[in-house]
């Protein structure tokens, strides 16, 4: 299986890593059965995304794809951040293997649940955000 020098970096040195304290919103995703889970956790003020950190358990690919979501998602507006898909994880890590493509899916998956979390607890609606799938365990 071959992976991306950027994927392999990503994986390597993942950035973003951690929690943040009173997150505007957090996220988690993923299925306890194939063993990957992300939780993302989103510091929103002003209609903007200032801090983004993820904790993943999971493969390389999992870890990669939570590392380069979160430097995708920091700085944006609430609206640019609902356009962060997998397709853009993935390309933006100049591409996974056809194995792999369901972490970049559970990026954006948590990306979207922790704005989906921040809408709830502020009582707005994020137009074109869908509720998150519950997490099996």
């Amino acid at each position: 299986m071959e992976y991306t020098e950027k994927v392999m970096d990503h994986f390597a040195n993942p950035r973003n890593v951690g929690t943040i304290e009173n997150a505007s919103g957090v996220g988690t995703v993923g299925n306890a059965q194939c063993g990957d889970i992300m939780k993302v956790y989103l510091k929103i003020e002003d209609n903007i995304v200032e801090d983004a950190k993820f904790k993943t358990f999971g493969c390389g690919a999992a870890v990669a794809t939570s590392s380069m979501a979160t430097e995708l998602i920091i700085g944006k507006t609430i609206d640019e951040a609902l356009k962060i898909t997998n397709k853009t994880v993935m390309d933006a890590l100049g591409g996974l293997p056809p194995v792999k493509v369901h972490c970049s899916c559970l990026a954006e998956e948590a990306l979207h649940a922790a704005l989906w979390d921040y809408a709830e607890k502020h009582g707005i609606t994020i137009d074109g955000l869908k509720p998150p799938e519950e997490v099996e365990h």
